[in-house]
């Protein structure tokens, strides 16, 4: 583990490359870590396009876009396949995506995952149990098949709630009229069982649905029972909301500040300027927000109703995990849009009281 010094990110700026679908997407006066340069420490690197970060004891455990899970221990980073049933989609956004352990995960070994594949019908996502089995890790069970796909749009999130429900995030598979369809898996926040069936208590009968009126929801985390959820908006105003069962939070009808009977307002939202969030977490109060256009860590301030980037110049960031007063996140430059150098994508950490 070592820290990040502004000498050695002024080197990754200079010897970054060029992005392989589009231009970088940092503006220039988002190139500095506001904790303080000093403070970012690197625990591991040479990630793969890194999405999704879980931790049990003093093992990180993070899914690879690419078909991967990388566990890193002790100053040790191991690079564990991930068979799968299908061979995952070659889309944009597409491939292996949430990940989070099973709550008895010491014992049977088993987490669970959402992916996008093809096969001769088509595009899709599927969420499944994963069992780690050695140093690999084999699809077992199938809890949802079929969610539509598309280039772009996929959501993706997996969180287990206090409740002890399995939450997930879809995108309206560049689709937006299903997001308002209850019918329709898309653009959805959904909630099952662990074993993949309908809770009981779920807002709509026999439906996985808990909220929906979604274009792409890609974070979510709870603050004393309170849902909340990231999620990206159409060329600007992007959102987080505080997420409600049964409720319609607008997605295609109104964004940004319109309002309709029936649909919720977001909590915040960015107006003009494009943050894209993905990862959640909470801490002292406060929410945190990975984001990949913004090219930061954004703090949302719940007492003030205040927004900032808190960490800036590592590029793209995709997921944060909080553990034992550090706020740990991964960059991901090199998911084709931005400019990584030699040994990103990176998981990082910093210390919560240095964010001041």
């Amino acid at each position: 583990m070592y820290k990040v010094g502004s000498g050695l990110l002024l080197m990754l700026l200079l010897l970054s490359g060029c992005s392989f679908f589009e231009k970088n997407e940092a503006k220039p006066e988002d190139k500095e870590v506001i904790v303080g340069q000093s403070e970012v420490e690197v625990v591991a690197e040479n990630l793969s396009v890194p999405w999704s970060i879980d931790k049990l004891n003093q093992a990180f455990y993070i899914s690879e876009r690419t078909g991967s899970i990388v566990k890193v221990e002790n100053g040790k980073t191991e690079r564990q396949p991930v068979r799968l049933a299908h061979p995952l989609a070659k889309a944009a956004e597409a491939g292996l995506l949430g990940f989070v352990l099973d709550p008895h995960f010491s014992a049977n070994y088993r987490a669970f995952a959402y992916y996008t594949y093809e096969d001769g019908n088509g595009q899709f996502n599927r969420i499944i149990v994963l069992k780690q089995k050695g140093h690999e890790w084999a699809e077992e069970k199938i809890l949802l098949d079929k969610i539509p796909s598309a280039a772009f749009h996929h959501g993706g999130r997996l969180k287990i709630g206090p409740d002890g429900k399995l939450y997930i995030t879809t995108g309206d598979a560049t689709v937006p009229s299903t997001a308002q369809k209850l019918n329709s898996l898309n653009g959805k926040i959904l909630r099952m069982n662990l074993d993949g069936t309908v809770p009981l208590d779920n807002p709509f009968p026999n439906s996985l649905v808990y909220s929906y009126g979604h274009r792409n929801p890609q974070g979510l985390v709870w603050i004393q029972g309170t849902l909340y959820a990231s999620e990206h908006g159409q060329s600007a105003h992007d959102e987080i909301n505080v997420i409600k069962p049964r409720a319609n939070y607008g997605w295609p009808l109104i964004q940004g500040t319109e309002q309709k009977a029936g649909m919720e307002a977001p909590l915040y939202q960015s107006e003009d300027e494009t943050w894209a969030p993905s990862g959640m977490v909470a801490a002292n109060g406060n929410l945190y927000a990975a984001t990949l256009r913004g090219n930061a860590v954004r703090e949302f301030e719940l007492s003030e109703k205040k927004t900032r980037p808190v960490i800036t110049g590592l590029g793209r960031i995709r997921d944060l995990y909080v553990d034992g007063g550090y706020l740990y996140f991964v960059s991901n430059n090199t998911d084709g849009r931005g400019n990584p150098d030699q040994k990103d994508d990176k998981l990082y950490r910093v210390r919560l009281n240095d964010i001041k």
